[in-house]
């Protein structure tokens, strides 16, 4: 073997349910994303990948071909496969795909250098899925950018990823000091916006949080929803029944829930009232449309386009990342 091919090795393992010639795939993906292989190292030929790995030629060229493809690496005629950039693979795991959810995906994808590519798997908040994504995902990617959630088991399942490589975001929910992450606050930050619409609020005779039973919503928002109203003398519901949220004049409505949301404004023109004067809504989490829907709808949200900036930064930065988003209020018609 030649001195350049010494840098890469591969272990097939023929009782995978994973094809071949994807594990070849993934084996000199990590290596570059490792920089194991770096750009202009030659790959071993394709007899020699398959007399030393029993692959068969078939296996070899087709894997060498997706290579092709992502510009992994490139041939030379009479000399062979040569890395031709340092792609690097990262892993995307969020909770579920929504509006807000869109915003933070094409932030954290534009602000990626070219050779950078992101897979992105969703686990809506199910233990099972979660592991079997990080299980399957150990060793594959350069670095691993997670949405987690409140489960006892979250933790061990990410102890098999380094600190150094592992980012999480969002929800700072089983999370140890050590980790890198970039959370939005949903307590004290959310207490401090509804301070500022305090005056609105005073318009209305009661304040309703639609904390539906199946939202994921941090619990922690309702507990600061029920302190801000003792601390400024408001009459106030939690409402966790969908089916019994019915509008009232002179009541303003704080949800979590975008269907909710949907469940208000159909109200509204049921019983013919007007959001920010007979009704007030204010709606958790910024999405493109809201400040169209309606004449505006009034929203507390984290800036998903920062937390996605920030996201980048870790990939293309190799620096310890502890911070927080700041999460603001956008007042429109509809409080």
């Amino acid at each position: 073997m030649r001195k350049e091919e010494e840098k890469f090795t591969f272990i097939i393992n023929h009782e995978s349910d994973t094809p071949k010639y994807q594990q070849l795939v993934d084996g000199i993906t990590n290596a570059i994303a490792e920089n194991i292989l770096q750009k202009g190292d030659l790959l071993p030929s394709v007899n020699v990948i398959c007399k030393t790995y029993q692959l068969s030629r078939d296996t070899v060229f087709k894997a060498y071909s997706i290579l092709k493809d992502q510009n992994s690496i490139e041939s030379v005629p009479n000399k062979g496969y040569y890395v031709s950039g340092e792609t690097r693979k990262v892993l995307l795991v969020l909770d579920t795909f929504k509006a807000y959810k869109e915003v933070l995906y094409h932030s954290f994808v534009n602000n990626l250098p070219d050779n950078v590519i992101t897979d992105v798997q969703f686990h809506h908040y199910n233990i099972d899925v979660f592991k079997t994504i990080i299980n399957n995902g150990v060793g594959k990617y350069y670095k691993y950018v997670v949405m987690n959630f409140d489960h006892n088991d979250i933790g061990e399942a990410l102890s098999a990823i380094s600190n150094d490589k592992l980012l999480l975001i969002d929800w700072n929910i089983q999370a140890n000091a050590n980790n890198n992450y970039v959370f939005q606050d949903f307590g004290n930050a959310f207490y401090n916006s509804l301070i500022e619409a305090v005056d609105l609020f005073r318009k209305y005779k009661k304040l309703q949080f639609v904390y539906p039973d199946f939202t994921n919503h941090p619990k922690e928002t309702v507990d600061f929803f029920e302190k801000f109203c003792a601390d400024f003398n408001f009459k106030f519901d939690v409402i966790t029944d969908a089916k019994k949220f019915n509008i009232e004049k002179e009541v303003a409505y704080i949800s979590v829930s975008d269907r909710i949301l949907g469940h208000f404004l159909e109200q509204c023109k049921e019983k013919n009232l007007e959001p920010g004067k007979d009704v007030g809504f204010l709606s958790y989490n910024e999405t493109p449309m809201k400040k169209f829907i309606y004449k505006g709808i009034s929203v507390v949200s984290t800036d998903f386009n920062e937390l996605g900036t920030k996201a980048a930064a870790f990939i293309t930065h190799d620096e310890e990342t502890q911070c927080y988003v700041p999460t603001n209020l956008i007042i429109r018609e509809s409080l």
